[in-house]
């Protein structure tokens, strides 16, 4: 026994640890936040400045680690505590039966127009601005505050919030506060009538119109959902008393055109419901134009100044009030403006050929278009200046559908400096180059002429250099990400097409098949990258040298075969120019032979002989000695010339 309660007790020991520790914190925590309530309750009860005691009375209440600026867990402590404490003031404005925003507002000379909650959220507020606390507590603050308000102190609340939009805009709140903001809007919207706060709903809708950037994407309807919530109801059957003034058939057709304006796209989508639509609007534009209004209708639809906060766009469907409707040019408008929307839409083209109307629609649409604005044109007062206003409205709208479809842009563009100009009058001073800097460098040449030839003066690198980091991009095994490449740089490829154009044409007509990598030497890329970029290229340009190589060696091979041909026929003719020569000694006769005696030689005669004889050796050397020199291995120079020269010899020498 003894043994398993020792068991038990080292089982026990971490969780009795763990519970003390807990019970600790949670005691450190209470008493956190008595301190912060205490703090606070003291100072928003004095009327005094929120810059002079906002910051001492966070660094009294919470004691920060740094001084200023509080922590994670100091931020959630401080921001929970406020949040209590704003609550027992709401119970507290509730018991007392006083406004939330008008508790503890002090009388007499000292009221600053402030109650205790107003004061408590100045003070959060200027430590956000001030960076001195996370930047959406203020925010948190006041959604609690409209959680726990009537809807007659949230008139209160949101005036607040709408004193200090200029501060909740600004960057370093509004990125943090700025879906609190929107949920709190909204849920104020779902609370609200719209029937009976219009007023109240119109304020949260332009301030959000306002506290938003044009392009914030929250805030734009980007996939044009409809609002099919919106339905009108009206009586599908007539009333049994039979007091209707109007035809009741024409009564169903006449709102029953709701229906398709609540939702247009189905006009496209179904071809039956476009038919349905057609047919009513012809019906309710015929009967428009068969009684048209005059000048007693338009002065009995004004209204007064003073009902105009009470009119409302949500019309009575009763069939009673029919005939009276449609005496009145409003009612009318509001009708046709309709339609002209709805016609707005349908003719805007699709993101594809299926989204678009099909063209025989376009052509009834186009119809009931023309015929809608000649109602609104007759219909007074000011027809025409009226439909004007409304194509205005309709082509800005136009505008944002296309800004929609492109992604909502931002508006905003970055304001750049302007530079100073400066002032005509003055005298400019003149420079020995033409400005300033070219003086002062031709002026540092001139102490230092050995400047241009410096080692570490920058130059142009070559192609293979320059090329590098993008060949590195391109491997793999580098890992670099897509978006960090040296081709998205445009200033560096920029640059690389006019290095390739001077130093590399091969690889600068590259660029128009393979892109700016195409253009990288080939020596810079991995295999597998070389083989998947240009591995068609290098197999057509291995091709095309084959093809060329073996087109070179069969046109050596006939130009050796000719070169061959004419020698052997150049020697041929020179034999035949010996064989010439040689005979003619023994054709021709000797000039004196006739005159001179029998047995009978004179010196001139032996003389002429051995000089001829020595010519006609040396001429017929050289042509051999030619023709043995040009065609070695000819058939030519294989054939027994000793004959040939023998019998030659013999020939040209008879004597001999």
């Amino acid at each position: 026994m003894e043994e398993a309660a020792e068991d038990m007790m080292e089982i026990d020991t971490p969780n009795l640890a763990r519970m003390k520790t807990t019970k600790t914190r949670n005691v450190d925590v209470i008493g956190g936040f008595g301190k912060v309530q205490e703090v606070f309750k003291d100072v928003i009860s004095r009327p005094v400045s929120t810059a002079s005691i906002a910051l001492s009375a966070m660094q009294e209440a919470m004691k920060p680690q740094r001084q200023t600026v509080l922590v994670q867990d100091e931020n959630q402590l401080f921001e929970n505590s406020l949040r209590t404490l704003l609550e027992d003031l709401v119970v507290q404005a509730v018991n007392e039966e006083v406004p939330v925003m008008q508790l503890g507002r002090l009388t007499g000379p000292e009221d600053d127009g402030r109650g205790l909650v107003t004061r408590l959220l100045d003070i959060v507020l200027y430590l956000c601005e001030r960076g001195h606390v996370e930047g959406g507590m203020v925010f948190q603050l006041l959604e609690d505050l409209t959680e726990v308000s009537t809807i007659k102190d949230c008139k209160e609340v949101f005036g607040y919030i709408e004193g200090k939009q200029e501060t909740l805009g600004k960057p370093e709140l509004f990125g943090r506060g700025k879906l609190v903001m929107l949920r709190t809007c909204n849920q104020l919207l779902r609370r609200l009538s719209k029937a009976n706060d219009v007023v109240f709903c119109g304020r949260i809708l332009m301030f959000l119109a306002h506290f938003f950037p044009l392009s914030e994407r929250s805030a734009v309807n980007i996939k044009g959902i409809f609002n099919t919530s919106n339905e009108t109801k009206y009586e599908k059957e007539p009333p049994p008393d039979g007091g209707h003034l109007i035809d009741f058939n024409f009564y169903k057709t006449f709102w029953s055109l709701q229906e398709h304006f609540c939702n247009p796209a189905y006009l496209v989508q179904y071809p039956a419901r476009w038919q349905a639509f057609s047919s009513s609007l012809s019906t309710v534009l015929q009967t428009f134009e068969a009684q048209p209004l005059g000048d007693e209708d338009e002065s009995s639809s004004h209204l007064d100044e003073d009902d105009d906060a009470t009119f409302n766009i949500k019309y009575l469907t009763s069939s009673n009030l029919l005939s009276l409707e449609l005496k009145d040019p409003g009612f009318r408008r509001h009708i046709l403006v309709q339609c002209l929307i709805v016609f707005d839409y349908l003719k805007t083209p699709g993101k594809t050929e299926k989204e678009g109307p099909r063209e025989s629609l376009r052509e009834e649409v186009k119809t009931h278009e023309e015929h809608v604005r000649k109602l609104l044109e007759i219909t007074p007062p000011k027809g025409k200046e009226f439909i004007s206003a409304i194509e205005h409205i309709l082509e800005r709208e136009r505008n944002w559908v296309w800004w929609k479809r492109d992604g909502c842009p931002a508006f905003e563009r970055v304001v750049q400096d302007r530079k100073v100009v400066p002032d005509s009058n003055k005298r400019r001073p003149r420079w020995r180059l033409g400005n300033k800097e070219l003086s002062q460098l031709w002026k540092w040449a001139e102490m230092n002429p050995n400047a241009l030839t410096d080692i570490s003066r920058v130059k142009v690198p070559s192609v293979t250099d320059y090329w590098k980091p993008l060949a590195e991009d391109m491997d793999p095994a580098a890992g670099i990400e897509p978006e960090y490449h040296h081709k998205k740089n445009r200033v560096y490829c920029w640059k690389g097409l006019r290095f390739a154009a001077r130093q590399d044409l091969e690889g600068f007509s590259r660029v128009t098949e393979l892109g700016i990598e195409g253009v990288v030497p080939l020596e810079l890329l991995p295999p597998d990258v070389r083989t998947k970029l240009h591995g068609k290229s290098l197999e057509r340009a291995k091709q095309k040298g084959t093809k060329k190589e073996e087109e070179g060696v069969a046109s050596a091979v006939h130009a050796d075969d000719g070169q061959m041909n004419g020698r052997g026929s150049l020697v041929d003719s020179v034999h035949d120019m010996e064989d010439g020569q040689a005979l003619l000694p023994d054709s021709t006769p000797p000039t004196d032979a006739g005159n001179a005696p029998v047995g009978e030689k004179t010196d001139d005669d032996d003389t002429g002989k051995s000089s001829k004889t020595v010519e006609l050796s040396n001429k017929n050397k050289t042509k051999e000695e030619y023709s043995r020199a040009d065609i070695p291995g000819s058939s030519h120079s294989q054939e027994p010339k000793g004959e040939s020269r023998g019998s030659t010899r013999k020939r040209a020498h008879p004597d001999s």
